[in-house]
């Protein structure tokens, strides 16, 4: 949600970043909504003194015993007008309200111009791309090869875009995620949560999924939304509160299944595990200061870099351009994993500062240690790591000749000593 107050003072500032995104400029026709909001509220607010003015002229002219009626039907007639004023500021108040809570926020300075994806910027890479001996397999080739992930049961029960994945791979999958959560819990200062699935319209509509992306999400029949990322419930724990400064910043982090119907993807990503309406993450979010988000953001991407550091997986980290970016962000990160049976990079994780855009939506503030008043928090979230994504990458960047998969040292011990995933043959 945007301050229409920014907008007053810094209409070329609005309509600068609103071109960073691809849009055309609107600080002329929001700001005359708000004019004529404001005349409303101007309006509306005479009509009151005046009506008070007279009620009191009527009170005295009755205590003396004099007449009133002239008042009396003045007062009569200001009922009307006052009640056409405030229904009209009423009705531009929700039209500059549902103007201003569909935009998406303003890029940061130092975002990239660009319209998509190619025109993100590498900042920089980690890792080696192994040279292998024998050409390498996609996941969905190792995995059905094993029998372990399969794709057919769950069409027969589910349909299309959901996966059965089965002893070995089950288990990898959820070693995955304990050995990320333990990373984030003891060395990044995260607080593990177990949040609800199902949310509110309210909660939703705070982080900005509502209510421009309804249709990616899925709705029950009686009027919650299954999260499409736990940075739907982890943001909301500050949402209609004020926090000291002393307890900032907060760090939360989840591991659970999202949900999304992918409404917008038809034809994207229909193979294998990288587009599912149903997939596990873990999710980090970060609730701090106007001062140190910006630190915060690079600590955030830090860490979900650290994961696929300690699982030797290459990557790359990329800067979104202004026409790439999430609509609640100002500045995000992509981290791209290697994926050698594609042979190229894929994202695996995306680190987003919003800045005070969800706060002001949530009504999210705190008390800064200095002065008086309140201010706006600012928020953080980003995926570290996507685990479907990163059994992904782990399955084809270990994978041998013989179809077996080498378990990274990382996760042996969360696989009980298991060193590799046998290979199909061996399994008969």
């Amino acid at each position: 949600m945007h301050d229409i107050r920014f907008i007053r003072e810094s209409p070329g500032a609005f309509d600068a970043g609103l071109k960073k995104r691809g849009l055309a400029p609107l600080s002329a026709e929001l700001l005359e909504i708000d004019r004529l909001r404001r005349a409303a509220i101007s309006g509306s607010e005479g009509l009151q003194a005046k009506r008070k003015a007279l009620s009191q002229q009527i009170g005295i002219a009755k205590r003396k015993g004099e007449p009133a009626d002239a008042a009396m039907a003045e007062v009569a007639s200001l009922e009307e007008a006052l009640k056409k004023g405030e229904a009209d500021a009423a009705r531009l108040d929700e039209q500059l309200t549902h103007r201003l809570e569909v935009l998406p926020n303003l890029p940061l300075d130092d975002v990239p111009e660009g319209a998509d994806e190619h025109d993100n910027v590498e900042i920089r890479r980690h890792g080696n791309q192994r040279n292998f001996s024998f050409p390498p397999k996609d996941h969905v080739a190792l995995g059905e090869a094993t029998g372990e992930m399969d794709f057919a049961s769950a069409v027969r029960i589910s349909g299309s875009r959901f996966v059965f994945l089965k002893a070995h791979l089950a288990r990898l999958e959820r070693a995955l995620a304990q050995f990320m959560l333990d990373l984030h819990t003891t060395e990044g200062g995260y607080t593990e949560v177990n949040p609800p699935l199902l949310v509110r319209d309210n909660a939703a509509y705070g982080v900005g999924q509502l209510p421009k992306f309804a249709e990616d999400m899925f709705h029950t029949d009686n009027g919650y939304w299954l999260v499409p990322t736990a940075e739907v419930p982890l943001t909301n724990l500050v949402n209609d509160t004020v926090l000291d400064e002393a307890a900032l910043p907060l760090r939360f982090t989840a591991f659970t299944p999202c949900f999304r119907s992918e409404a917008g993807a038809a034809g994207k990503d229909t193979r294998g595990l990288i587009r599912l309406h149903q997939f596990p993450k873990v999710e980090l979010v970060s609730v701090t200061t106007p001062e140190q988000s910006a630190a915060e953001h690079e600590r955030m991407t830090g860490q979900a870099e650290e994961v696929l550091k300690r699982l030797g997986l290459p990557f790359r980290t990329i800067v979104l351009c202004g026409g790439d970016m999430g609509p609640a962000s100002r500045k995000t990160y992509d981290i791209e994993v290697w994926l050698p049976g594609q042979n190229a990079y894929r994202e695996i994780s995306s680190c987003s500062n919003c800045g005070d855009y969800q706060a002001r939506r949530m009504g999210a503030r705190y008390r800064p240690k200095e002065g008086k008043g309140t201010r706006f928090l600012h928020t953080l979230n980003g995926s570290a790591l996507a685990v479907g994504r990163t059994l992904v990458a782990v399955l084809e960047n270990y994978q041998n000749e013989d179809g077996s998969v080498t378990v990274p040292e990382a996760l042996r011990s969360y696989m009980g000593g298991l060193q590799s995933i046998p290979a199909p043959a061996a399994k008969k």
